[in-house]
């Protein structure tokens, strides 16, 4: 595992940028968990994050605080959207590790709204 996902998989909070297809950068606050070297994000399957690592794959990183305030620098990176069942539970794990009683409380509210259905789940491999 490199240094930076370590590192990165280690923060609270990290900014995910993603980029549109003319380069122009979307910088998100997400939370990040990190399972067997690679780092894991959820998101609403129809969201811009999703649809822009479809089409470009390059993601960047850096810590931030809970409103997406940067706290170090970016590391650049490409990203997936996980579609193994297998890969898909154990960075929803990964994540209920971390995240305890918070990704639980996420997890009951969108079982109950039937958005739970509608979740991606990405894969970040950032490049050292």
């Amino acid at each position: 595992m490199s240094d930076a996902t370590h590192r990165l998989g280690a923060e609270r909070y990290v900014n995910l940028a993603t980029y549109r297809r003319d380069g122009r950068e979307v910088r998100t606050p997400v939370w990040v968990a990190e399972d067997s070297g690679r780092l894991y994000v959820f998101t609403e399957a129809r969201s811009g994050k999703v649809k822009r690592i479809r089409a470009t794959k390059r993601i960047s990183l850096a810590p931030c605080d809970v409103r997406g305030g940067l706290r170090g620098d970016f590391v650049a990176g490409q990203g997936r959207v996980v579609s193994d069942a297998d890969e898909t539970r154990r960075g929803y794990a990964a994540l209920r590790r971390k995240y305890g009683w918070q990704m639980r409380m996420a997890d009951l509210f969108s079982t109950l709204s039937g958005r739970i259905r509608g979740r991606a789940l990405l894969a970040l491999d950032l490049e050292d």
